[in-house]
């Protein structure tokens, strides 16, 4: 076993030739690269040396001053982490955003001491998030490009050698066991069968009803297990809980997420007296129009202007307004100390489109209790760390 440490899963200071490093060129822009001291990443800003990066800390700027124009270019360089992976991945199927799979892992209390069954692998991304948070992953692709893609990147990732296992494996026929016949990235020792044992189980089938009944051989006998099957459509969850229930699988809950942004922004105060003004120059505006419109009209029938001759003037007759905060008027930048301003929040006008819907169930194999283990928890004496 190779003591490499994947950067997904533990966390470093410095960028060093090798690394799997993200490159941040704007908001929906972020590359993966490795780094290389003989390479250069270009961008249609510029070119940047890898040289420039090397011994910096994660999350530095590097700029560049750009040719013919002279003005500065940059970039931000990051360490990978599983949120920025899932913006910047190649794309083989629909992903799991971090909106949904950080719910998921809480609502399934994933953490440092869970298993995790997830099928189908597809692009990866759930696979990151799982990989940082639990003990051990068993994750399953049927498709076969995508199997090969996915155990790549797993192994370029280190990941392979930290607590993921990948399997070629279509689950809704031939289930969830990991024989060593299999093609799969398990290794096995003693015997020539993995012991899953999974405390949680996340189903992104097409299918997923077909695949619940063999879960009984591979999860865990002696705790409450949870499952989330992940389906865009409603039909797929009416036959999916339908089969939940013939199951054993209780606690069945639908949820949908849906995000929605809140922008932090400042705001004029505006006051009695700023409406009042504006009334006061509105009403004075429009007495000066129609005193200059009466002086046109009199003007053209003294013969002094000819109406078809000369053309009607581009200036406004009356002084421009001042600032109006209640419409256009002279702009003012935000946060200007000459005005009043009080904090502020703006969300967006839409909700963002829905991704999945997520059906959650429990399941308790074993009901029965160990009474001397009972006894002690009561007593206070029992061992926590088992």
């Amino acid at each position: 076993m190779t003591s490499y440490q994947s950067q997904f899963t533990d966390y470093k200071d410095l960028i060093q030739e090798g690394d799997l490093a993200l490159i941040w060129i704007s908001r929906g822009n972020i590359k993966a690269v490795t780094i290389d001291a003989k390479e250069t990443f270009n961008t249609r800003y510029g070119s940047f040396s890898h040289t420039d990066m090397i011994g910096k800390p994660y999350g530095s700027q590097i700029a560049i001053r750009t040719r013919g124009t002279g003005r500065f270019a940059f970039i931000h360089v990051l360490q990978p982490t599983p949120e920025l992976w899932t913006l910047s991945l190649p794309h083989r199927t629909q992903i799991v955003y971090t909106p949904d799979s950080s719910y998921i892992m809480q609502r399934m209390n994933c953490g440092p001491h869970t298993r995790v069954i997830e099928a189908g692998t597809g692009s990866g991304s759930f696979s990151h998030a799982f990989a940082r948070t639990v003990e051990k992953l068993f994750t399953y692709e049927f498709h076969p490009v995508r199997y090969e893609q996915a155990m790549q990147e797993f192994k370029d990732h280190g990941l392979l050698n930290e607590n993921v296992t990948i399997t070629h494996r279509d689950v809704c026929e031939d289930g969830f066991t990991i024989k060593e016949s299999d093609e799969t990235s398990a290794i096995f020792e003693s015997k020539n069968e993995i012991d899953l044992d999974a405390t949680a189980v996340f189903l992104d089938l097409p299918a997923p009803w077909d695949a619940i009944h063999h879960l009984d051989k591979v999860i865990a006998q002696d705790q409450q297990v949870g499952v989330c099957c992940f389906s865009p459509c409603i039909e797929q969850v009416d036959k999916t809980i339908e089969s939940l229930e013939n199951n054993g699988w209780t606690n069945i809950e639908m949820v949908e997420i849906q995000g929605r942004q809140y922008e932090s922004r400042r705001q004029m105060v505006r006051s009695m007296e700023d409406a009042m003004e504006r009334c006061r120059d509105i009403k004075r505006r429009k007495k000066e129009g129609i005193e200059q419109k009466r002086l046109r009209i009199e003007a053209e029938s003294n013969g002094e202007i000819n109406a078809s001759s000369v053309p009607t003037p581009r200036e406004p007759f009356t002084e421009k307004s001042k600032f109006n905060p209640f419409g256009k008027g002279t702009r003012v930048k935000e946060g200007d100390p000459d005005f009043k301003w009080k904090q502020v929040t703006k969300i967006e006008s839409e909700i963002k489109s829905h991704t999945s819907y997520l059906t959650f169930a429990t399941k308790l194999s074993s009901r029965t209790r160990n009474d001397t283990i009972v006894q002690q928890c009561l007593n206070g004496t029992s061992d926590t760390s088992k």
